[in-house]
């Protein structure tokens, strides 16, 4: 199904609302005596409302149009934030040290302004402990409080448990932002100074 509007020879109405190439209200007339309008001033006819009773009709340029148009919805399409959800698998009897370098990656994606799906993968007897994870996950969230908040509470999903974690909205802006900085200028600067003798 075409979501293009009909143009010229395509419109099927009999009598259209005509609307001039300045906005201007001709009224109705035959489709027949708008076609002809619209040769005149060398303009196409371009049905803008197909639902309405007669349908409404203008006079453009619409290889122009079409272009305008090309041009907003990639500047709307630029203009979209792209909401991307990373991955973090534990196990319930993770390693302390293991547990922090995972809690590390799980502050960075939510720095960066990213959603994170933390899962905790149970295997075997583990499977009759579920409390382990919940206790995890909970553990995990109170420690991230300041960054992010849960999104979709700890839930059991078969031999897995899934947690959302989304960022805080400042935490989101500033992730945003901090993409597009350059950071290494700040870093040569103090690298720069002068250290002082004794």
């Amino acid at each position: 199904m075409s979501v293009e509007p009909r143009v010229n020879d395509q419109i099927r109405a009999r009598e259209v609302r005509l609307v001039g190439p300045e906005g201007e209200q001709v009224g109705i007339v035959p489709i027949e005596r708008a076609l002809q309008l619209a040769a005149d001033v060398d303009l196409d006819l371009v049905e803008v409302a197909p639902m309405a009773r007669p349908p409404v009709c203008k006079l453009m340029d619409f290889g122009k149009f079409k272009y305008e148009s090309a041009l907003k919805a990639r500047e709307a399409r630029r203009n979209q934030q792209q909401t991307i959800i990373k991955e973090m698998k534990l196990r319930p009897k993770i390693d302390q040290h293991d547990y922090e370098t995972k809690k590390g990656h799980v502050v960075r994606f939510l720095k960066a302004g990213d959603k994170v799906k933390v899962t905790i993968m149970f295997r075997g007897r583990e499977q009759s402990r579920p409390e382990l994870g919940y206790r995890l996950l909970r553990r995990l969230e109170e420690e991230v409080s300041e960054l992010g908040f849960v999104e979709a509470a700890p839930k059991q999903d078969g031999r897995n448990m899934i947690m959302v974690l989304a960022p805080n909205r400042a935490t989101k802006a500033v992730g945003r932002g901090a993409k597009s900085d350059d950071d290494a200028p700040v870093e040569a600067e103090e690298a720069a100074q002068p250290v002082a003798e004794s």
